[in-house]
């Protein structure tokens, strides 16, 4: 039963990795993996010389950390305020409602933010002109264009997340509850004392391991979204390689930059199940 799974990831995952060699070369499509010059960590040594690089990463790191922390942060808000609820329709179905942009592409939103974000007719800056202030080009401003990638990734994705923080309150014992308000305790109390402290080890698991994202700060929705404008706080490792590799066809120096980002998320990611298994008891096998 396991046989296809695995050869299907040797063909996928594994076979693929061969084409790392190209970072220590200077490829050349016509030559092939082993014709190719080997120049050894020239392209490496470059990419650290790049005067824009370290100004990427950092909008890498920036941008990924603060989609993480609201990222958790936000469903765990919701996930409370929405187990307060008692009414089971309504409950439904502002759940469905908040989990729907979880299946729409970047390709979509994008072309919905574009409209919404217009200085000119979107409705937000619609919305400013009634309170008297000014349009912002929020797609356009290089100050505006990270929070608008954070705020929008929340808004996507936090209704997905917030049923994995539901699923941790319906596991808390209600004897818990009962004790709690024999004992005098409000809704209030009861959330701090008895349902925070039952999510707190998923919330622990789920923080921990999202360590390992902190250098993917999602191509898919910074590809749609950024131009040349907010490349100095937008431009991240991904959209990087891309426009070095598929645009200008600097295959090493592209796979020089994965690599290099494949390598520190490596590191993250270990550092994040170990985390997870002193911290949550969480294993992997």
């Amino acid at each position: 039963m396991l046989l296809p799974g695995v050869l299907v990831m040797l063909l996928f995952s594994y076979y693929p990795m061969i084409g790392i060699v190209i970072a220590f070369q200077n490829f050349v499509p016509t030559k092939g993996f082993f014709r190719s010059d080997f120049v050894g960590w020239a392209h490496f040594e470059f990419l650290f010389q790049l005067p824009n690089f370290s100004q990427v990463l950092w909008n890498t790191v920036f941008i990924a950390s603060m989609k993480i922390v609201l990222g958790l942060l936000v469903p765990v808000v919701f996930a409370l305020l929405l187990n307060e609820v008692r009414k089971a329709l309504f409950k439904r179905t502002i759940q469905t409602v908040v989990y729907l942009p979880h299946f729409l592409s970047w390709v979509i939103l994008g072309g919905v933010l574009i409209d919404i974000l217009s200085p000119s007719t979107g409705i937000v800056n619609a919305a400013l002109k009634l309170f008297g202030a000014d349009p912002i080009f929020f797609l356009g401003h290089e100050r505006w264009f990270p929070f608008v990638l954070v705020v929008s990734d929340v808004w996507k994705e936090f209704g997905f997340s917030t049923i994995v923080f539901l699923a941790a309150i319906t596991s808390i014992n209600p004897t818990l509850y009962e004790a709690a308000l024999m004992d005098g305790a409000n809704r209030w109390k009861q959330t701090w004392h008895v349902t925070l402290p039952g999510m707190l080890p998923i919330i622990v698991l789920m923080s921990t391991l999202s360590l390992g994202n902190v250098l993917n700060a999602g191509f898919d929705q910074v590809f749609n979204l950024y131009s040349p404008q907010v490349y100095s706080t937008g431009d991240i490792i991904d959209t990087l390689v891309y426009r070095i590799g598929l645009v200008d066809a600097q295959y090493s120096l592209a796979t020089a930059v994965g690599l290099f980002k494949s390598i520190v998320s490596l590191v993250l990611i270990s550092v994040s199940y170990f985390l997870a298994y002193r911290l949550a008891n969480y294993r992997i096998f």
